[in-house]
């Protein structure tokens, strides 16, 4: 039945009071007095609003700093108070900041990172005026823990490092008095610190406990598989570009050519390299002279070194810029620069669509960021076969070659994304690919000046010829020079053997008016500059009418495993020869010395490219033999390790069953690991009892065996307390050998006398061997 006498009583209570005084008691017991953790927690907020600055070059600290910091002091003194206008005031500003987000989201919707990352860090601001509890506190550590976090996808350069330790650093004391004020721990005074409570304060555990931290996050970068990202298909792109006149794109625009005349497409700047005449002359410091619709190749000189690029990248590549199917004599030329395409992306969207060529070999997208740092010439690089391009000028043009161009220079900040189909180079089937060549190319890869068509054909036979006859005595070697891919492959590696790099950059000659490079590299010099290599090979393929042309590009660069970027200098770029396969396109060979044979593609693996790099260094150190022994034991092991990890991996990306299988494989693996581990606790285990006395031996062997049945002793009981405590937890007969083994101890460690400790170690042996429940019923 209802109870209403307590109904009434509880009528009766005054209502208005009960509920002001809950209020009151509440809101005491939840508001924050610690200065040390707001202080704290400020620092983690000014560093994560730092550290997007950083990663980004914004000016965001400029006002935040100051404004948080004046709202932590406000918030700390009005802790105690209502705050209603202030709240107010609160929420409207929260809703200007989110409107002014969707106003520049309607901008620059393409790469939204940023403008989160202020939109959050104006939140902070007025959040920071209302933070009088600890979970307030608590809301502010985490915004700090997302900017840093938007700061590492934003981040190009190591500048993200030193904030990423020191935000390590303030972290732990944070969250060391956020755990204080959990407990209810009152905040320490200065003078409290006294040696009885330092322990709660000890820096020594801090510092510890941070290079602890900070070595398992080495660790754990250092062994973690890098995987393809791009998952999302909204790719960085930089503001929109304003394009003033038409554009045709017959222009290249590089600085690092003087332009000779008006209308020739030629270049444009106040470099001091020659354009088009094949004069003798020298090479610009900062811009690569090859970046142009004619390439002089009788410049001297060299650059200096500058960061022109940093790109993520989905794999190592050579960034392609563009080709030359003509040559001079001294040089090369674009012959159909006019014969360019012109593409429009819409209005809504960053994608610009290119076509692909029909190739039969199997292909691997790949998708590329490309971050210009350094002004470049209006030619955009891009890993071979782009198929889409997001790119913040409303065009581009596509020449004959495959090269795409700006309407405007690359200039410092511009960031684009290209999503190439990159073929995979089988050299199988590359041997077997015909040699019935299209007109098209036929027409303008085949060409040659005929004052050294035959003497360079000449030379290209005889080197082909004593390859043979030396096949012919090697009866070991099964290898024929009976394909264009292997031709191509032994002339790359040809030259790179039997010819040399001047060590002067000035020290060779340059060509008379009479003269021709290739003819004065293979027959008087003996050599040349790196991208003379490429063109004697081009020209040496053409001789044998194998369709060859000249690209130029930049190597993949430095890669930063810290930043996930390859960082490309100008002094990376080179040229290289293409060679045309009948159905599978143009494949790359470079025959520069110290360069590899074929340049790095998506058949490179960059999954462990961290624990690579780590071993490279660590090898460094080592004596060469040593070095040799290490790699020829565990370079095997590491190798079938690193395979069976991506193999697992990879089973995730393979459908429902990959998935099961994979979960199966998990599951099945961390069983036997953790059977192992228990193994080999075990074994730690035995080999330390061991090397004990006998009588430490067997009273540690019983503690375990105690501990293991839930009647552990504690850490501050004395051996004959625990022996007097046994009796209340175990059988009587378990509890006297306990007792007995208790009291040996003791006499033996602290009396000096030597017990029976064989008699006490088959006694203890019997008991174990029967169960506790029948000790019981006996």
């Amino acid at each position: 039945m209802l109870n209403l006498s307590r109904m009434k009583r509880f009528l009766r209570l005054p209502a208005g009071d009960y509920w002001r005084q809950n209020r009151q008691r509440s809101s005491s017991a939840e508001v924050e007095d610690s200065i040390s953790l707001r202080v704290l927690v400020l620092g983690l907020v000014i560093l994560g609003t730092v550290a997007t600055d950083i990663a980004s070059e914004t000016t965001f600290s400029l006002w935040a700093v100051p404004l948080s910091t004046v709202g932590t002091i406000w918030s700390y003194y009005r802790r105690r108070n209502a705050n209603i206008p202030v709240k107010f005031c609160i929420a409207i500003g929260m809703l200007v900041a989110l409107g002014a987000f969707f106003g520049r989201f309607v901008g620059e919707w393409n790469d939204t990172r940023l403008n989160l990352a202020q939109l959050l860090i104006e939140l902070q601001v007025l959040h920071s005026y209302d933070t009088p509890r600890r979970k307030d506190l608590g809301y502010s550590i985490v915004i700090g823990l997302i900017l840093l976090g938007v700061a590492a996808t934003l981040s190009q350069t190591m500048g993200f490092a030193p904030v990423l330790l020191l935000f390590l650093g303030v972290a732990l004391p944070t969250l060391v008095l956020d755990y204080r004020s959990r407990l209810g721990l009152k905040p320490l005074k200065k003078e409290k610190f006294t040696k009885k409570n330092f322990v709660s304060a000890n820096f020594k555990v801090l510092i510890v406990n941070f290079l602890v931290i900070l070595g398992l996050g080495l660790g754990i970068f250092a062994i973690l598989p890098r995987f393809p990202g791009y998952q999302l298909r909204s790719f960085p792109v930089s503001t929109p570009i304003e394009l003033k006149g038409n554009f045709t794109g017959r222009s290249i625009i590089n600085p690092g050519y003087v332009r000779e005349g008006n209308g020739d497409g030629n270049g444009d700047g106040n470099g001091t390299g020659q354009g088009r005449s094949g004069e003798p002359g020298k090479v610009d410091n900062n811009f690569y002279y090859g970046f142009n619709s004619e390439m002089n190749q009788n410049l001297r000189g060299e650059m200096k070194p500058k960061v022109v690029m940093r790109v993520r990248s989905q794999a190592e590549g050579f960034w392609r810029v563009l080709a030359f199917d003509n040559y001079t004599g001294k040089g090369w030329k674009i012959s159909r620069n006019d014969e360019v395409t012109t593409l429009r992306r819409s209005s809504w969207s960053y994608r610009i669509s290119l076509d692909l060529p029909l190739i039969k070999n199997p292909t691997k997208e790949v998708v590329q960021t490309y971050n210009v740092v350094s002004d470049l010439p209006n030619l955009i690089p891009t890993l071979s076969y782009p198929k889409e391009i997001y790119f913040p000028g409303p065009v581009i043009a596509v020449d004959r070659e495959g090269g795409l161009r700006s309407p405007v220079q690359l200039s410092e900040g511009m960031t684009y994304t290209v999503v190439s189909e990159v073929p995979y180079r089988d050299r199988t089937l590359l041997g077997k690919a015909g040699t019935k060549y299209p007109p098209e190319i036929k027409n303008y890869y085949l060409q040659i000046p005929p004052e050294i068509a035959d003497k360079v054909r000449q030379k290209t036979e005889e080197i082909l010829a004593n390859y043979n006859r030396e096949r012919v005595s090697r009866t070991e070697d099964s290898r024929t020079l009976n394909s264009a891919y292997e031709k191509a492959l032994y002339l790359a590696q040809y030259l790179k053997q039997n010819y040399s790099i001047p060590e002067n950059p000035l020290g060779l000659p340059f060509l008379d008016p009479k003269d021709d490079l290739v003819e004065a590299f293979l027959f008087k010099h003996q050599g040349g500059y790196p991208d003379h290599f490429s063109t004697v090979l081009t020209v040496m393929l053409r001789s044998i009418g194998i369709p060859a042309r000249l690209v130029a590009g930049f190597a993949p660069g430095e890669f930063n495993p810290f930043t996930g970027m390859y960082i490309v200098r100008n002094t990376d770029a080179y040229a290289m020869t293409e060679v045309y396969f009948p159905k599978y396109g143009w494949f790359a060979f470079d025959p520069i010395p110290n360069h590899p044979l074929i340049p790095p593609s998506i058949e490179e693996d960059r999954t462990f490219s961290v624990l690579r790099q780590f071993w490279n260094w660590v090898a460094g150190w080592l004596p060469s033999p040593v070095t040799g022994l290490l790699n020829g034991i565990f370079g095997t092991l590491f190798t079938w390790f690193f395979r069976a990890i991506a193999w697992f991996f990879a089973l995730f990306s393979q459908g429902w069953l990959g998935i099961f299988t994979g979960l199966i494989v998990g599951t099945t693996t961390a069983f036997f690991g953790w059977l192992g581990w228990v193994q080999w606790r075990k074994w730690l285990n035995r080999r330390w009892l061991k090397k004990l006395p006998p009588m430490e031996s067997l009273y540690q062997q019983m503690l375990q065996w105690t501990a293991e049945k839930g009647l552990a002793k504690h850490q501050a009981q004395t051996p004959l307390e625990y022996a007097q405590v046994s009796y209340n937890q175990h059988p009587r007969e378990t509890a006297q050998v306990i007792d007995e083994i208790c009291q040996a101890y003791v006499s033996w460690r602290y009396g000096g006398h030597t017990p029976n400790w064989q008699e006490l170690q088959q006694r203890w042996q019997t008991i174990k061997k029967v169960p506790l429940t029948q000790q019981r019923k006996e």
